[in-house]
């Protein structure tokens, strides 16, 4: 068994995609995948939670496995979406000077992507 921490600035949808993608068939192949939201990927929380987004259901098989490690704090206080991660129950990763530490995850056996 692997593990990975899928890390994903981009706030482009379509790279979105491909994170959750990879998480899930990570997970359903026997692996650890967790994904940590940062960057400008922070500021797609409200959108996935809606309905008519096409990655809607994506996400919420994502959420469901318990894929989500967490979201930046700082970023996502930056950019507006702090109130809505807290809302949704996420993680606030900021033990690095307000962002998730990365060394971290190394140290604890994580092969580190990033999208």
């Amino acid at each position: 068994m692997k593990k990975y921490a899928l890390v994903v600035f981009n706030g482009d949808p379509m790279c979105f995609i491909h994170v959750l993608l990879n998480a899930l068939e990570m997970h359903t192949k026997g692996h650890v995948a967790r994904i940590i939201i940062e960057g400008a990927a922070t500021k797609l929380l409200p959108e996935l939670e809606s309905k008519e987004h096409f990655l809607h259901a994506l996400w919420q098989k994502a959420k469901a496995a318990g894929l989500i490690e967490g979201i930046c704090k700082a970023c996502s206080n930056k950019l507006g979406t702090l109130a809505a991660a807290r809302e949704l129950g996420f993680t606030l990763l900021d033990e690095m000077s307000g962002h998730p530490s990365l060394t971290r995850y190394r140290e604890e056996g994580f092969e580190l992507i990033t999208f």
